[in-house]
């Protein structure tokens, strides 16, 4: 019998690979197997990882419903960091789900809450999806401005990143860009 840290292994590797129902099914033995072991912020941690499965899928309702109790439960539990992810993981859903206003205000807060933590790199990769979103509503300028502090705050940098940390640095000595 597989432990819940192996189911949640083998979880995170069928969803990599895009087998996003064995995932869901593997992912909900590792919650009941914590819920079992009384680790009730691993079994809500699952809950995340099927919440993103349903992203995935395109099931934003059950997604969004999933992710509003695990930010309930990290915040309850006065779990600042883990809180902060789920916001992280709420503003990436809200923008799947065309809701500019909702992806923005939970980025932000996620943000906030990193910075306050010392979180560089969740951070930076929070400001980057900022970024990434202001760039595909057209607001070059605001969004190359905060992809930039947001690669300022990541360590090793790939390839997308280091091209875009180029332009950007490109677009602010030509005058801005648009």
């Amino acid at each position: 019998m597989a432990t819940a840290s192996e189911l949640q292994q083998q979880g995170e590797k069928l969803f990599h690979q895009h087998d996003y129902e064995a995932a869901a099914q593997v992912f909900q033995q590792a919650l009941d197997a914590y819920a079992a072991d009384g680790l009730h912020d691993k079994a809500t941690e699952m809950r995340v990882n099927i919440a993103l499965i349903h992203r995935a899928l395109g099931e934003y309702e059950q997604a969004l419903d999933l992710m509003q109790q695990a930010l309930k439960f990290f915040q309850e539990q006065g779990d600042a960091k883990r809180a902060a992810m789920v916001l992280g993981n709420l503003g990436g859903l809200y923008a799947a789900m065309g809701d500019k206003e909702q992806a923005y205000n939970a980025y932000r807060q996620a943000a906030d809450a990193f910075e306050e933590l010392g979180e560089e790199k969740l951070y930076g990769e929070t400001l980057v999806a900022m970024g990434d979103l202001q760039v595909r509503e057209g607001k070059l300028t605001a969004g190359a401005a905060t992809y930039q502090v947001g690669l300022e705050h990541l360590g090793d940098l790939n390839m997308r990143q280091k091209i875009i940390r180029r332009l950007s640095g490109l677009l602010n000595r030509f005058g801005g860009g648009s």
